[in-house]
């Protein structure tokens, strides 16, 4: 695929981190664990992404899917919070799970 660049950026290798993270890492953890409450990548790129704009993501990325549209900025955020994640486990994946759906009910 090559470099990418966003900015000035090159985004191809955080790009490359979010996908490993919230497609393969993420639901591979929760699996393993069996007591995350989320397991599927799709759930686990809502949460990543509400938490990043602090609200739900659609609201505030045009085009889809969404880690193409990113900013470099919010890219390097999304990865930290993918990360810090899979690093924390359940009590964190928990807690942003929680706070994604109370910020989707109140815009509904």
């Amino acid at each position: 695929m090559g470099q990418q660049t966003l900015d000035g950026d090159d985004v191809s290798a955080l790009r490359a981190k979010y996908d490993r993270l919230v497609t393969r890492a993420l639901p591979a953890a929760a699996r393993c664990a069996g007591d995350w409450p989320i397991r599927e990548d799709h759930c686990f790129a809502r949460v990543v992404l509400d938490t990043v704009f602090a609200d739900v993501w659609y609201d505030h990325v045009d085009g889809r899917p969404a880690v193409r549209h990113l900013p470099a900025a919010d890219l390097r955020h999304a990865v930290a919070v993918a990360d810090r994640m899979f690093r924390e486990g359940r009590p964190t994946v928990t807690r942003l799970n929680e706070r994604s759906l109370r910020r989707r009910d109140a815009s509904e």
